[in-house]
């Protein structure tokens, strides 16, 4: 009998460890339910004043891939609506290069992980992947929203396309993509949304060969990642994920997180997100 996703117990571990604004989360991804709004403010703390969010605490430079983080946060939130994010998402289509590509601010250098290092080929792939995703769900929201959001998939619709160009442009005849692991599913994602099916299809081959020696935390990214740009459950990249997080789940209802045990109410969020029930919430 193939193993499933306990999902009660995820539940319980996100509720027994999770601070307030996961417990937010959790109760969102669930019911739909509205986050206060004082949580809301908080989770927006810090943002530049252009509309990026920086690297580090007070920082005055805003940074491509933190400002990517602070979006996914507030995805779970429920607040891509609000003003913070789409000042943020504003400044995340004013940032893209001429080449449709993305790369951070030549003075983060010094404080750049190695997958945001601006000059960095391998860098600006993951980067713009990343940066064409969080625009590519502005743009999924706001036609779901209805008229009065028209400006946000106007404003960014061609964007996300030059970033799908240029995605598409680098992979290798088998699927591969020159960067790191996740930029494969958040590539894989924008391609599908753009109705690029052949070129998202073979980066999905390649992931699906490497789903049994992915970490947990990656599994749940992955699966995320696709169920937000309305990739099919049934699709078998899907179908491998989710077993392969049914057989990592621990015995308390959480995974691992790559970056230590602080993280894994985040990594276990992200895949009670991969693994729930589709409802009208997003």
């Amino acid at each position: 009998m193939t193993a499933v996703v306990d999902m009660d117990a995820a539940i319980g571990f996100v509720v027994a460890h999770g601070d307030a604004v996961d417990r937010a989360r959790l109760s969102r991804l669930r019911t739909g339910a509205p986050v206060p709004v004082e949580l809301l403010d908080a989770a927006e703390a810090g943002q530049t004043p252009d509309g990026g969010w920086p690297a580090v605490l007070d920082g005055a430079v805003g940074s491509v891939d933190a400002t990517c983080f602070r979006l996914a946060e507030l995805d779970d939130l429920g607040a891509l609506g609000r003003p913070a994010a789409r000042h943020a998402l504003d400044w995340l289509a004013a940032r893209q290069l001429p080449d449709g590509g993305w790369d951070e601010d030549p003075s983060l250098a010094g404080l750049a992980p190695e997958w945001a290092r601006p000059g960095d080929p391998e860098a600006r792939f993951y980067l713009t992947a990343n940066a064409g995703f969080w625009l590519t769900v502005a743009g999924l929201d706001a036609r779901a929203a209805g008229p009065l959001d028209h400006r946000v998939g106007g404003a960014y619709a061609g964007v996300v396309q030059a970033a799908a160009h240029t995605v598409a442009a680098q992979l290798a005849p088998d699927g591969g993509w020159p960067s790191f692991l996740p930029a494969g599913w958040l590539s894989a994602a924008v391609l599908h949304r753009q109705e690029m099916y052949y070129e998202s299809a073979r980066i999905q081959a390649v992931l699906a060969e490497r789903i049994p020696k992915m970490s947990p935390a990656d599994v749940a990214w992955l699966a995320a990642t696709l169920r937000r740009v309305e990739v099919g459950e049934e699709q078998w990249l899907l179908v491998s994920a989710r077993r392969r997080l049914a057989e990592t789940q621990r015995s308390d209802g959480g995974w691992d997180s790559d970056d230590g045990h602080q993280f894994d109410v985040h990594t276990t969020l992200r895949a009670i997100r991969a693994c729930r029930t589709v409802t009208s919430t997003g």
